[in-house]
């Protein structure tokens, strides 16, 4: 579930990084991906902008977008590229409590 802070943490470090260079990965469907490097422009309430180069202009992005891993944003920081949403954590699924009938029990 994604929280309103969540969305305003993200827009934080999204502006605290304008102007830095990224690569935004994502799907085109029908596995069909794509991965471009650019530039983070400009951060707005409830979007932002990426600057690709000259031949294919710009592009915007919702945080919500970010957030539900419909793209991923990594960040240039000087030696390498990190990912600005750290990587979704594997639930364990823990067995439910199996209760034992007279079948399951073995006499010995």
């Amino acid at each position: 579930m994604i929280y309103r802070d969540d969305i305003i943490n993200l827009r934080e470090d999204l502006e605290e990084k304008q102007g830095q260079k990224i690569i935004v990965k994502g799907a085109l469907g029908r596995s069909r991906f794509f991965e471009k490097e650019a530039t983070l422009e400009k951060a707005y309430p409830n979007l932002f902008v990426v600057k690709y180069n000259k031949e294919e202009g710009n592009a915007t992005y919702s945080y919500t977008d970010v957030l539900t891993r419909t793209i991923d944003l990594q960040v240039f920081d000087g030696e390498n590229y990190c990912s600005i949403v750290p990587p979704k954590e594997e639930s364990i699924k823990q067995p439910k409590d199996v209760k034992e009938t007279e079948e399951d029990i073995i006499e010995t």
